[in-house]
């Protein structure tokens, strides 16, 4: 169903947009760093309650791929349309009920949350969440469109806007950090432009006669709720995979702001970093949902099967490649963060473990999953996502951290004892056959 050459295709954009997209987290980090680790601090702990949020919105997008993708690999291209505007329609509702909650809970979110954190990295936090949260309807739209695109096989879309919003959002960084001395301000000003900008080129684009899957109309809106259960049945797993799995990524965070301001900030940095360690594994484990989706709307599972195998090959090769290089370069890119020294040192002992680790064990645990969600078997991926986030990283981080006084080191050493575990039980699912009997459409 796919040749090398269609793999390629699909695949470099991909990369491509994950580096847009890991450049962007960076270069905000870096930026806001000029107005000192107090900020990248606050930053990085509405960051953390950012990520669970647009998990989400991210779940949602992959149910509606899929279930659009499924209708492609079955040439059902009006159901596959009719499919794509729901995920608009529930997207936005869903969306915009988020962020009023969090426009007029953020204090009481924060102060519950990290109310051990020094006053001034509050302030900070408090100012990037309020503004961020007015940004949330644009950016589960922006990730919906895209979402779509990808499930027919178009991710040069994905690729070009998340370009734009890289460099929209670094240009307006750039004018209001370091020309008007905004801070803190700026960068979340920033981040509401970009992310609306970017989400009205790609709901314009979506419109598009010329695509297979496009909105006829923004104005017509009427719910279909049996492909509405259709989304969900994939959304509402995924959803709550990625919200729990965030969710214990706060509590860990929450964890870490116990080490004081220097801890926060090296994490801070280090997750940037890792961030971009990661692009492979992310951009391959998106392509996966389109190409297994498609394969398995058309029934043909040897051939999602054979496809699975070649790209998460492709995902450890490149990784490997990619982290060696990290190691290489540690220092000269922690330099360009205005850290600490005792942060800069936090930090680059972390960057070295993530990069050793990434390359062996992180494929098999969060790319190959992707296969197993696009042939609808979200509930074995959910349950095991949970059970090892509360039982590994969550409960491992507490024992490892705090009573062995390993301090950040080992909220990082209980993350890969994570990993090894959701490999394991990943791998033994995909070579057995039970992924294969589950139905969606």
């Amino acid at each position: 169903m796919f040749s090398r050459k269609d793999l390629v295709k699909l695949v470099i954009p991909l990369i491509v947009e994950q580096l847009f997209s890991a450049t962007l987290g960076m270069a905000d980090v870096l930026m806001v760093a000029y107005a000192g680790e107090t900020a990248v601090s606050g930053v990085s702990l509405v960051d953390t309650i950012n990520m669970l949020i647009l998990s989400v919105f991210a779940a949602l997008a992959t149910g509606g791929s899929i279930v659009s993708a499924q209708y492609i690999g079955r040439e059902d291209l009006e159901n596959g349309r009719r499919a794509a505007k729901q995920l608009l329609l529930v997207t936005f509702v869903l969306s915009s009920l988020v962020m009023l909650v969090c426009v007029f809970g953020q204090y009481y979110i924060l102060r519950g949350l990290y109310g051990q954190a020094e006053e001034a990295v509050l302030q900070n936090a408090h100012t990037y969440f309020l503004i961020t949260s007015f940004s949330f309807p644009a950016i589960a739209l922006y990730n919906a469109g895209t979402a779509l695109f990808r499930s027919m096989g178009n991710s040069k879309v994905p690729m070009f806007t998340s370009g734009l919003m890289c460099l929209g959002n670094i240009a307006v960084n750039a004018v209001l950090i370091y020309g008007f001395k905004l801070g803190v301000l700026g960068a979340a000003v920033a981040t509401l432009f970009s992310r609306t900008l970017c989400a009205v080129i790609v709901l314009a684009l979506l419109h598009r006669r010329s695509n297979p899957i496009h909105i006829d109309s923004y104005l017509r809106w009427k719910p279909n709720f049996p492909m509405i259960k259709s989304i969900l049945s994939i959304g509402i797993p995924t959803g709550l995979e990625n919200g729990l799995f965030n969710v214990g990524k706060i509590l860990v965070q929450s964890l870490i702001a116990s080490f004081g301001t220097a801890a926060i900030a090296a994490n801070a940095v280090a997750n940037q970093t890792s961030t971009m360690s990661d692009i492979p594994g992310s951009a391959i484990g998106l392509g996966l949902i389109t190409v297994v989706g498609q394969c398995v709307g058309a029934g043909n599972y040897p051939q999602a099967r054979k496809y699975t195998l070649k790209l998460v090959g492709s995902a450890y090769a490149m990784m490997a490649v990619l982290n060696v290089g990290v190691l290489l370069f540690v220092d000269p890119i922690l330099s360009i963060f205005n850290l600490s020294a005792e942060a800069a040192g936090i930090a680059r002992e972390l960057m070295i473990f993530y990069s050793i680790t990434c390359a062996v064990i992180w494929p098999a645990a969060f790319t190959l999953p992707n296969c197993l969600r696009a042939a609808n078997d979200v509930k074995f991926t959910m349950s095991v996502s949970i059970l090892s986030m509360w039982v590994f990283r969550i409960g491992f981080s507490y024992l490892i951290a705090a009573m062995f006084q390993l301090g950040v080191l080992g909220v990082w050493i209980a993350m890969v004892i994570d990993w090894i575990f959701r490999a394991i039980l990943f791998i033994i699912r995909f070579s057995g056959s039970k992924w294969q009997q589950k139905r969606l459409i």
